[in-house]
């Protein structure tokens, strides 16, 4: 299920579905783009209290049940914060999560 996950995380990149870095996918919140919130579960209480804060906002999904290095590798790029912005990956990451979610 994990692996499917980070799977398909890296397929939503290479179809340019998928934003990362922490400036990017707040602009990504802002315009209502963003669908799925995954942050590295390793990174600081700064970044977990922003980002909780601003997907409460936005009304987005947070997971956190990834570590930065299993995020990035999935990505193939150094990130902590990724944002899904399609509708349709973020229905099949749902649907493999299960019951598991992490929501913020």
């Amino acid at each position: 299920m994990r692996e499917k996950v980070l799977n398909l995380l890296g397929l939503a990149t290479r179809a340019g579905l998928l934003v990362s870095g922490e400036d990017i996918v707040i602009d990504a919140m802002r315009k209502k783009k963003a669908k799925i919130v995954f942050l590295g579960s390793d990174c600081s209480e700064s970044t977990l209290d922003k980002f909780e804060k601003k997907c409460f906002h936005y009304k987005v999904e947070l997971n956190t049940m990834f570590t930065s290095e299993e995020l990035s590798h999935s990505i193939g790029k150094t990130r902590t914060v990724l944002a899904i912005i399609d509708e349709g990956f973020q229905k099949a990451i749902k649907k493999n999560l299960g019951g598991v979610e992490n929501e913020g």
